[in-house]
């Protein structure tokens, strides 16, 4: 049974053993001494990665859905805890050093830097990395494993188009590679767009990783607001909202002309819904008079689109626009992007689910005998897949409850608690309370908390049921 799961994972670790040779290469290159931490923990994740693949080598024919899942959680609790190695060797302590780690890995954004802008260019570009492996690596996963695992949501990638699995994306492979290409074709473009707006080169490079990723770690400790660039604002806001629609929807775009499959339905809805946010909020912002018309629109384009694709740059401290303000920034968080992208969250199409059951409850409700099928656009969804989102809307509750009881224990207040309880399990960054918030960061929490809070993010990023499924009895027999 471990034998596809240890090599699986080895291979991974390999991957990400290689990826730390790029800020040890700007170190030796910029004459820094920091080189040395990036080389010894290559070193380290390469031989374990290796170690494992080359121990458990071999052609993998299938693989069963016990191992699916052990494949899911191991290989991305494994990365995540060498990712963490950088860190440590720097100098920072280990709860924060796998905080930091998960949160990079898992496109948190949240950070335990009260001053990022002191740490060596080295570590933040590893940050910046970290949301960009992060970012493709789930979109891959979730194309790969969630439809086969059954965790609702991701069964649009088999339903939505007879092409999936017949024409379109007929292997893994196949579809990792169109993923890649697109992911690095937004980022070239969001690139050289910060680079025109404004930005030197490596803070461009940095926040393009952390931005089409939807990963929020910035190089600045006023995030974005540092720049005060109008610019340099809408062309984030752009790349944002870019990163949180489904990667193969661009291919389907591009190549197959296809605006009627249940993929472009769901961006729609997120597109009339973002606008509708962002017109929301603009509206209270001029009606408050925190600011002007023009600049209100800015603010609350970049700000509540950072949100709701769960990237967590901010641009203004939301939570100074009034308690309004913060409570929709609440359900801003709870909203996410599209299934399939690089952001975190619910996701629109399990809100569009739940609302579906909620039209056809209405309409039997007054008309018991009529037959009605549950509907997204023209797509006809099963029962079974409903039956997956409303288990997956149970067990992420529970998990925020269980979660913000815990962290409640250690002696922080509810607010605290349950803001970052959110903010990691929708991996959205910013609390809504002012020490977590988007002025603050995570630092002041003890060490058992960025535990808690590093599990939550993976927790939240691997869809919730990927995770908790192991911790039943039935599942190891």
């Amino acid at each position: 049974m471990w034998q596809p799961v240890l090599m699986i994972c080895g291979y991974f670790i390999s991957l990400l053993g290689i990826a730390m040779l790029f800020p040890a290469a700007l170190d030796i290159y910029e004459n820094q001494v920091k080189w040395s931490i990036f080389i010894s923990s290559s070193i380290v994740a390469i031989f374990i990665g290796l170690s494992l693949f080359l121990a458990n080598r071999g052609k993998i024919k299938d693989i069963s859905i016990q191992q699916a899942y052990l494949v899911t959680a191991f290989s991305w609790v494994s990365v995540t805890i060498l990712a963490s190695l950088p860190f440590v060797f720097y100098g920072t302590d280990w709860s924060d050093a796998l905080f930091e780690a998960a949160s990079g890995i898992s496109t948190t954004g949240a950070s335990i830097y009260a001053n990022v802008e002191e740490l060596p260019r080295s570590i933040l570009l590893w940050r910046a990395l970290l949301n960009a492996l992060g970012g493709v690596g789930i979109v891959i996963f979730a194309i790969a494993m969630l439809p086969f695992l059954g965790i609702g949501g991701m069964q649009i990638f088999q339903r939505e188009n007879s092409d999936v699995n017949e024409k379109f994306m007929p292997k893994i492979s196949y579809i990792a590679k169109r993923i890649i290409a697109v992911y690095l074709v937004l980022m070239a473009g969001c690139l050289v767009c910060l680079k025109l707006a404004g930005m030197g080169w490596f803070d461009a490079l940095c926040h393009t990783l952390a931005t089409v990723s939807t990963g929020g770690f910035s190089t600045k400790n006023n995030s974005l607001e540092y720049f005060h660039s109008a610019s340099i604002d809408w062309v984030i806001t752009l790349f944002m909202f870019l990163g949180a629609l489904p990667l193969t929807w661009y291919h389907s775009l591009i190549f197959t002309k296809n605006m009627h499959s249940l993929r472009s339905t769901q961006v729609v809805a997120f597109v009339k819904i973002l606008l509708v946010y962002i017109v929301g909020m603009a509206i209270w912002l001029i009606w408050q008079g925190v600011y002007a018309p023009f600049e209100a629109i800015r603010y609350a384009a970049f700000n509540v689109t950072s949100i709701v694709t769960s990237t967590g740059f901010s641009s203004a401290n939301w939570l100074s626009w009034g308690n309004f303000a913060a409570t929709a920034f609440v359900i801003f968080t709870l909203t996410g992007g599209c299934s399939g992208s690089t952001s975190g969250g619910i996701k629109i199409f399990r809100w569009q689910v739940v609302i579906a059951q909620l039209k056809k409850t209405f309409v039997t409700t007054t008309e018991p005998n009529r037959l009605m099928p549950l509907k997204i656009g023209g797509a006809v969804i099963s029962s079974e897949v409903a039956n997956s989102v409303f288990v997956f809307f149970i067990a992420y509750a529970f998990s925020v409850a269980v979660i913000s009881a815990l962290i409640a224990l250690t002696g922080v207040d509810f607010v605290t608690a349950f803001g970052s309880t959110i903010a990691c399990i929708t991996n959205s960054g910013p609390g809504i309370s002012q020490n977590i918030g988007p002025a603050g960061n995570f630092a002041g929490l003890s060490s058992s908390v960025k535990v808690i809070l590093a599990f939550t993010m993976l927790l939240g990023r691997l869809e919730v049921l990927t995770i908790l499924v192991l911790f039943c009895k039935s599942f190891w027999r």
